[in-house]
């Protein structure tokens, strides 16, 4: 089976994570996966390349499969992620809209793939046939030499002749039972983002932290810069998944410093809910507001309880609180993880300072330190 041909490829060049979302031109690839590697099941692709860098950061090696489609929602953490950080990722993508293509809504975004990667500067190999999969071999040794993604886009001819034997989930039981009493009320908050992240830093010790993107970050730089925090500058939604990137390859604690908005645009809460890391803890610091924009207000101000979106997920180990003194209380109870602890906050940003660092210093300190 050409499927046992690159799961081979990916073993023998080192590869000890793999993110990935089903694709039907893969056949028994998707099947495989799970059971050879330590993987993460995705709900979105864009979440895979958080994962990834997070995994990268702890040293590990690596890889995404998906249908090339996915790329086109990924590109922006492509880009602010995986390049901005010189960080390594090889992606197998299914390419699709090209040759045999029943479904219309795949051709226009694929059939331009090649041209919008090479714009992007993003390196891609075509995998015609499968005489051509040993170049994935390749492809992995140049993303980690290079430190940076590389796209092999495989073609449906590269999977003819084999037999598809997987049959899916047919005989997978789904017997649980879910039990939830849940009544909060929710206050008028007491503190500001930047007084929540305050008693986040002075109890931070031998833990690795990832602060979310903008403002936040800034403000965890001025609150208490060290080796083990990494900033986000860019990349909307990829706290979370860089948290569970980082779980996979450190037993150290992670605590993620992420946001509101953040939070309700990624599908990575699921996903963090299964795979059950026992050092992840999420700060989800919820102002009801895109604080780094202008505080426009999220969904979360007048309706969504992102607590009860984190139960609804999977996670078991869930607070919310609204000041200094419940925040301290609950960061001395945490749980072996994944712990989700829902902190909100009234709008508005403290006047800190740029981040003097670059996105290679950030980085390199980081690893170091981890």
């Amino acid at each position: 089976m050409y499927e046992d041909l690159v799961i081979s490829i990916l073993r023998e060049h080192g590869i000890d994570l793999v993110s990935s979302i089903p694709c039907d031109k893969a056949k028994d690839l998707c099947f495989m996966i799970p059971e050879r590697f330590n993987h993460i099941g995705l709900t979105r692709e864009e979440d895979g390349i958080g994962v990834s860098a997070g995994a990268a950061l702890a040293g590990m090696r690596p890889a995404m499969v998906i249908q090339s489609s996915g790329l086109g929602n990924s590109l922006n953490a492509l880009l602010s992620l995986t390049c901005t950080y010189q960080l390594p990722l090889p992606i197998l993508a299914s390419w699709r809209g090209v040759q045999d293509e029943i479904i219309p809504a795949q051709i226009p975004f694929n059939r331009a793939l090649p041209a919008i990667l090479k714009s992007t500067g993003i390196p891609y190999t075509l995998i015609r046939s499968h005489e051509d999969m040993e170049k994935i071999g390749d492809l992995i040794e140049s993303s980690f030499r290079n430190s940076t993604p590389h796209v092999a886009l495989i073609l449906p001819d590269a999977w003819k002749g084999d037999e598809v034997c997987w049959t899916g989930c047919e005989n997978v039981s789904r017997n649980r039972e879910t039990a939830l009493c849940y009544q909060r009320v929710v206050k008028n908050p007491a503190m500001t983002r930047y007084e929540a992240i305050q008693v986040i830093a002075g109890h931070l010790d031998q833990q690795a932290a990832v602060s979310n993107i903008g403002v936040p970050s800034k403000e965890l730089y001025a609150a208490l810069d060290r080796s083990l925090n990494f900033y986000m500058l860019g990349s909307y939604t990829q706290a979370s998944p860089i948290g569970l990137g980082l779980c996979q390859g450190t037993g150290r604690g992670v605590w993620v410093i992420d946001g509101d908005g953040s939070i309700l645009g990624t599908g990575i809460l699921p996903v963090i809910a299964t795979k059950k890391p026992r050092n992840l803890t999420i700060f989800c610091l919820d102002n009801g507001a895109f604080g780094s924009t202008g505080n426009q207000l999220t969904p979360a101000y007048r309706s969504a309880d992102l607590e009860l979106i984190a139960l609804g997920a999977g996670f078991t180990h869930t607070w919310k609180v609204e000041d200094k003194e419940s925040l301290v209380t609950v960061i001395r109870e945490l749980k072996e993880g994944p712990n989700f602890v829902h902190v909100l906050l009234k709008p508005g940003n403290s006047d800190v300072k740029n981040i003097p660092l670059t996105p290679l210093e950030i980085r390199d300190r980081f690893k170091n330190a981890l």
